[in-house]
């Protein structure tokens, strides 16, 4: 069987640190809808290579500040 995996991240946090911004000023910055800023925050979708990048970018962060890969 094979093992499940998951995609977690720190969004939520570096909004915060990032002047309160807005889900929606995220998105605006990526290039994407609010709901799907949303849907990553939460768990529920797993971004494209490219929106992982482009939302370390905005943070000024690398990748791997902003999302972890785990085995569960």
């Amino acid at each position: 069987m094979a093992k499940k995996t998951r995609i977690t991240n720190n969004i939520r946090t570096l909004r915060f640190m990032a002047g309160e911004m807005t889900q929606q000023q995220l998105a605006d910055e990526v290039g994407v809808t609010r709901q799907t800023i949303l849907a990553v925050e939460n768990g529920k979708y797993s971004p494209t290579l490219e929106l992982a990048f482009a939302i370390a970018k905005v943070f000024g962060r690398p990748l791997e500040e902003v999302f972890s890969y785990e085995d569960e």
